[in-house]
């Protein structure tokens, strides 16, 4: 492929990259014109950014194809993940809501378990009635999420202020320790628990070109590498946009938060119902219990680290709120990934509980 048919190939991140440009010229003329024209620019770079993460995750499907599950799902959920430590390390460390990051991670399961897996199950569900998939998957991405979440945004609720630094350096081993043993078993003897062996007349199904035309593997890591720098250089000044846009607004704290976890679960939610309407929900729980997971136990340890080497603790103990809708939402999560088959019922239920928080979140609770 030559270098004007990569260019066309890629004209999302070309355009990205070019607003980005924009953004960077015009910053100050835009932030000086008031809080309706800041709302605009960043409502067009949140759009400009889900489009470029688009392209990012695109690459990181190929990369998946290449190499099969576990891995080709762990790529794609590490890739959307990348993005969103890179917007939160951003905003942090501008003018941000001590809060920021913990309802960024809170949306964030919200929205990949029972926003993604929800409406996937629901549709695929409506469509092919029963969905197979491996339930060991469910039950180990479910308790790893349960004892992520609890460790780092339950127990320190518990945890006084002036002991925060303690908690926070053990919080930052303790994800550590969860996740690389979890990629051990993920790539290594219990890879299995993260794949499904579908019969042969679905297999040929699958259509050889539906990914688009073979490329190579050291394409798809540059363009994933290019892709993350634009997506970082547009999120700043994103949260530039966003932070004077809503400044004395009234708007809900945790918009923003939600705005961060949307961006990020975009590429995932067309992945996700892609697979469950093909009748491949293996891919969709591993997309959305995999994101979730990584969220937690990735997204942690990077922000508690930074919060360490600058000294500025941020509030990472959930609300009651909070805290009884992800009990709720994993408690679901046990019940309907159980049984290795999901259904339209169970996708609903998950589906409800997204529109539920939509809901609190409206409510600013």
């Amino acid at each position: 492929m030559g270098i004007a048919s990569r260019f066309k190939e890629e004209k999302f991140l070309v355009a990205a990259l070019v607003v980005a440009a924009i953004a960077y010229l015009l910053e100050h003329a835009v932030i000086e014109m008031g809080r309706g024209v800041a709302l605009i620019a960043a409502a067009a770079l949140v759009g400009t950014i889900v489009l470029a993460s688009i392209r990012v995750a695109h690459h990181a499907e190929l990369l998946a194809v290449k190499v099969g599950d576990p891995y080709g799902t762990m790529i794609l959920t590490l890739s959307a993940v990348a993005v969103e430590v890179i917007i939160l390390a951003i905003m942090m460390s501008g003018e941000s809501s001590p809060t920021l990051v913990r309802d960024t991670i809170y949306s964030a399961l919200m929205l990949d378990i029972n926003g993604i897996l929800g409406l996937a199950a629901l549709l695929g569900g409506l469509k092919h009635g029963e969905q197979p998939y491996n339930d060991n998957s469910g039950k180990t991405y479910g308790v790893m999420i349960l004892t992520a979440m609890g460790i780092s945004m339950i127990v320190p609720e518990f945890v006084p202020s002036d002991k925060w630094h303690y908690y926070s350096a053990f919080t930052i081993v303790a994800m550590i320790a969860l996740y690389g043993l979890f990629l051990r078993m993920q790539v290594g003897q219990h890879s299995y628990f993260f794949s499904y062996s579908y019969p042969r007349s679905e297999r040929k199904k699958e259509s050889p070109d539906e990914h688009g035309p073979d490329e190579s593997a050291a394409i798809s890591i540059a363009t994933i590498l290019v892709g993350v720098v634009i997506i970082g250089l547009l999120a700043e000044f994103m949260a530039a946009f966003m932070t004077e846009g809503l400044r004395d607004s009234g708007a809900p704290i945790a918009v923003t938060a939600v705005v961060v976890a949307a961006i990020s679960a975009a590429p995932e939610i067309l992945t996700a119902l892609r697979a469950a309407l093909r009748n491949r929900m293996q891919a969709t729980v591993n997309i959305a219990m995999g994101a979730s997971l990584s969220t937690v136990i990735l997204t942690v340890p990077v922000m508690e680290a930074i919060a360490l080497y600058t000294g500025q603790p941020f509030m990472m103990a959930m609300t009651p709120v909070q805290t009884v809708m992800v009990a709720i939402t994993l408690i679901a999560a046990a019940i309907n990934l159980n049984d290795g088959e999901t259904n339209a019922i169970e996708g609903m239920t998950h589906f409800i509980l997204f529109a539920t928080f939509v809901m609190l979140t409206a409510l600013g609770l």
